[in-house]
């Protein structure tokens, strides 16, 4: 159990300092609303090296502290519905055992991005931001993809040091 704690502890402070760092990032990329992600790395780590449940918790602490450190209630609210709803999809994703580390992640990519516009849609009562979601699903696709590929070398690389059993990728 202390070990479980530990690794849980360690893997949400890196990933508020991934926030922290991506919000200094100056992504200039002319697509509002469109970020690289990195956070998720840790996500993804946690997913495959221990587990869902464990990837749900550090998930919604990692939204609520980096919301409230580095953001607003609106951050908490729309990175929480993309961040469940990415989290709820890669689990059943990684469940089937049919897919690949790199599929996982850029599938959750784009379902973050559709529960961001979701929430967006409710909050601004107009239902016609759904178009922009096109824009998101290639955005979602190509950051997942590059989180999935570097999720996947460290789960390769250093996931034998946090955890004994074998991890399948």
């Amino acid at each position: 159990m202390k070990h479980n704690v530990a690794f849980l502890g360690v893997f949400l402070a890196l990933a508020l300092v991934f926030s922290y760092v991506e919000a200094m990032i100056p992504f200039a990329i002319a697509i509002p609303g469109v970020k690289l992600g990195i956070t998720n790395i840790v996500i993804v780590l946690i997913l495959y090296l221990n587990g869902p449940k464990e990837a749900l918790i550090v998930s919604v602490l990692r939204v609520i502290l980096a919301g409230l450190l580095f953001g607003n209630l609106f951050s908490i609210l729309y990175s929480m519905a993309g961040a469940l709803l990415s989290l709820a999809i890669m689990v059943f994703i990684r469940h089937t055992k049919q897919f690949h580390v790199i599929t996982v992640s850029a599938i959750g990519g784009i379902v973050h991005n559709l529960g961001q516009l979701i929430v967006a849609a409710f909050v601004v009562e107009n239902y016609n931001i759904m178009y922009y979601f096109a824009v998101l699903m290639i955005a979602g696709v190509v950051t997942g993809i590059i989180i999935g590929i570097v999720g996947n070398e460290m789960i390769k690389r250093v996931g034998h040091l946090f955890w004994k059993r074998q991890v399948r990728t």
